[in-house]
Order: C-alpha cells, then structure tokens, then sequence
C-alpha cells in the first residue's frame, strides 16, 4: 500500500481550506488529521486490512508483525491500538491511546516503527531538557501540570513496570482529556520516540477555530501558509517512504565481512 498523489492532494485541499494557527502546548493542540499516522505507515509499505468503506482503520506492517487499529466506534476511551506479536528473540508488547491524543505525536512513535532510533536514548531525556518537573518518585509534570507521565507496576509480581502519560483537566484533575499507555514489555526507544515529540516545543498547526483544541492551548497566527503546511507533510512522506526502502535493502542485502585472507604458512624443511 502507497500514498497515491491523489490522497496527497487531498491532504492539500483541507489545508488550502485552514488558515493554519500555531497551537501550543502541543499535549493541548487537539488530534488533529490522523493522516499524520497512516499516510506515514502506508508509505513504509504497511497494508490496509479493514474494510475500506468501514469507519475502521486496520493497517499491518510488512512483516506481518505489528497491527494498529483505529477505532472512533470502541467503546473505550483507547481509539489507537498497537500490538505487537511475538517473535524467537521478542515477546509480544501492546500499546494504546486516547481520542484526543494529538496525531502529530503518536506519529512520532509511528515513525519510529518504521525505523527505529540509532541510539537507545533514556526515554526521560527529552522530558528532562525540556524542562518537565520530575516527581521524588519518578513522575514528571508539564509545565502548566496538565499532562503527567508515569511509571506504575500492575501488580506486586511484575518487575517491570508499564507507562501511563495522561493530560487531565486543571480544575478536576480526576478527568482525564487523553491518555496513551504502553506496557510493560514495550521497547524503550519507542516510549521515547512518543515522549521526545510529546515535549518538543515547537508548535503544531491547527485551523483556525479548529474546536477540537482544548481551551488552555494557545493559537497565535502561523508563519506558515497553507500550502507551506502541504508541502511539509508531503517531504515527510517521501522521507519515510526512503528511509523504509533503505531499510528493506539493508534486511535483504546484509553487510557482509570479507573472509580473511588464508595465510599460507611454509612447509617445513625436512
């Protein structure tokens, strides 16, 4: 499956139709276009499995390894769900995420499905330097104490405990806007490929009176123009469809280390 210069366009024509605002924070910016996250995986080669006149979107990656589910029906408050199978060297892992969870994060740990993080970075850096307040007991705060991230064990018989990041209401701390959760089996450069565009800074483009932001974001209007914004996407697109092509040649044609040459030694004098 492959983003077609049709749906490109498309993309295109909603944001010709915006007047694009910068909208920070960015755990406040509102889901925005989903097609953030599947124009992405289509491009690396994941297949759509849904059907495709249904309001469900099921992609698969092309090891047959990992399925996201988009579900705007679930009955839960989890409309993303990624699950990863087991492998001879991996166990199986699962995450989930909100509704209102912005598309332009999640895509940032999409991304990184695609091709994993060179380095193995802690996945608390980015929140470190970005200046989230760190908790005596390992949680961390945004700057405005809407969003949290925390580490919390299911029970007494698990060592390894699973991530739960939530933003929440100021004035009732107890509703909860959107959430994503990874388990405890899911790989760490993930996790952190989520966090690191989850506290980057920079802002997101929304449209203008765009009502899916919550009311605490701030909206200044963006330097960019509309077809800035197209262009932008379309470049990441081409770079994740390059950077997946890359990759496959990498699997199909692994380095290989030439043979030693033999050295023959002397016969010995009789």
């Amino acid at each position: 499956m492959a983003v077609s210069e049709r749906q490109l366009a498309a993309f295109a024509d909603k944001r010709a139709g915006q007047i694009p605002f910068d909208t920070s924070p960015r755990h406040l910016a509102g889901p925005g276009d989903i097609r953030h996250v599947t124009h992405g995986l289509a491009a690396a080669g994941w297949s759509a499995v849904s059907d495709p006149l249904g309001a469900e979107i099921v992609l698969r990656s092309p090891d047959q390894r990992l399925r996201l589910q988009f579900d705007p029906r679930s009955p839960t408050s989890a409309w993303w769900r990624l699950r990863a199978d087991p492998t001879d060297t991996e166990p199986s892992w699962y995450a989930e995420f909100g509704e209102l969870v912005p598309a332009e994060v999640l895509a940032g740990f999409t991304d990184a499905l695609i091709t994993p993080p060179a380095q193995h970075q802690d996945p608390w850096q980015p929140v470190t330097s970005a200046n989230w307040h760190r908790d005596a007991d390992g949680a961390a705060h945004s700057p405005d104490s809407m969003c949290h991230i925390e580490l919390r064990r299911l029970s007494h018989f698990h060592d390894r405990p699973s991530w739960h990041i939530e933003t929440r209401e100021p004035s009732s701390p107890r509703r909860r806007i959107w959430h994503a959760y990874f388990d405890e089996r899911t790989p760490t450069h993930y996790i952190g490929a989520f966090l690191t565009a989850l506290a980057d800074r920079s802002p997101l483009q929304r449209g203008m009176y765009d009502r899916t932001g919550h009311y605490n974001a701030v909206q200044e209007p963006s330097p960019l123009h509309p077809q800035q914004v197209a262009d932008a996407h379309t470049t990441r697109i081409e770079s994740l469809r390059a950077r997946a092509r890359s990759a496959r040649r990498q699997q199909t044609n692994p380095a290989t280390t030439p043979a030693k040459a033999h050295t023959a030694q002397p016969s010995a004098h009789r």
